[in-house]
């Protein structure tokens, strides 16, 4: 299954069913009133986001959906069925956009939430609702409302609580792998990693989090080089950036070279990624020798900038026990007090 994060769908909620013009027709009663039964409302459209979806794959070659129309009314006031409501099942993390406003109509955050995104058409009244004193036998009822419709965007972004970012075969999916039981592909060459891919880390005291691991950025991704910034909306709602940098990288001017290139081209993507809270993890240890930049050299800068780092080789484990229990503080708190708010 192919990885797809945005498409966009037109949807139509059901007309409403007319109301019947009917009279009432039984023995021993010649002159019966007016009983036509109301026509039934039409279905809404709703979308539900669920957990069993990771992608919008499903909605690719079927743009186009439409609830049920609502059946008219009857005689004897009986009023009719409604339409059949459509229900849309989205991955945890659709955003629902009017594509033509750009308005957020909807943001599907948790397991089984549901939104309705139109409402079916209001049936129409039958002819019993319109006697009066001087209109005993009324010989009309309404027409149902029409339906809705409406072109929608949706895009999936991730929900993550820790998101990596860096240069492409800077060993990111290799420390997502460390980290996470994730299995996403890992190979000596830059671009390996062409989808975002996601990972579960469980914590001290059961808890978990969840990483995710975003395609590598060049420089000018800003501006489509590479696989550009497209996937950047997948760390948009992390609550920690791990800037993965590679200790074999070889820099032209500043030590921090790569890191710099990075956070420019977030910073071209969106002001609100530079403002989270982020850390440096140098990978690749196992690497390192006389061709690498300095260590020395690149700890004494991460630390002039203030930043807090660790030194770590994902392939072989090591500094990786340090990096996991900093996490583990960072997050289990927070964690602790999420759950407690939540069942109070």
């Amino acid at each position: 299954m192919s990885f797809v994060d945005k498409v966009v769908l037109t949807v139509r909620s059901g007309d409403g069913g007319k109301g019947c013009v009917s009279f009432r027709r039984e023995k021993y009663i010649p002159k019966g009133g007016p009983d036509g039964g109301d026509g039934g409302d039409g279905g809404d459209v709703i979308f539900r986001a669920t957990t069993r979806l990771f992608t919008l794959q499903d909605y690719i070659c079927k743009p186009h959906h439409r609830a049920h129309n609502g059946q008219p009314g009857r005689g004897k006031n009986q009023a009719g069925k409604k339409g059949e409501d459509l229900v849309l099942e989205v991955p945890v993390g659709t955003v629902i956009y009017d594509e033509q406003s750009g308005e957020i109509l909807a943001d599907l955050i948790h397991d089984g939430q549901e939104v309705i995104v139109l409402q079916g058409g209001k049936g129409g009244k039958g002819n019993k609702h319109f006697a009066t004193a001087t209109n005993r036998t009324p010989r009309f009822a309404q027409p149902g409302q029409p339906g809705q419709e409406k072109r929608l965007r949706l895009s999936l972004k991730f929900l993550a609580h820790i998101g990596l970012v860096g240069l492409p075969n800077a060993g990111k999916s290799t420390l997502l792998a460390r980290l996470t039981h994730a299995r996403p592909r890992i190979a000596d060459y830059p671009f390996t990693t062409l989808v975002p891919n996601l990972g579960v880390m469980e914590l001290n005291e059961g808890h978990a989090v969840v990483i995710a691991d975003i395609p590598g950025l060049i420089e000018g991704a800003s501006e489509g080089k590479g696989l550009g910034i497209q996937f950047l909306k997948h760390i948009e709602r992390t609550e920690l950036l791990l800037h993965v940098v590679d200790i074999t990288y070889r820099p032209s001017g500043h030590v921090l070279e790569d890191l710099q290139m990075i956070r420019k081209e977030m910073k071209n993507y969106s002001l609100a990624l530079l403002k989270k809270p982020w850390m440096v993890v140098v990978n690749k240890l196992d690497l390192y020798d006389n061709k690498s930049r300095n260590l020395e050299q690149l700890e004494y800068a991460l630390k002039q900038e203030g930043l807090t780092w660790f030194c770590v080789s994902a392939l072989t484990g090591q500094g990786l026990d340090m990096l996991t229990e900093y996490l583990s503080h960072h997050f289990a708190q927070k964690l602790s007090d999420s759950l407690e708010a939540g069942l109070k």
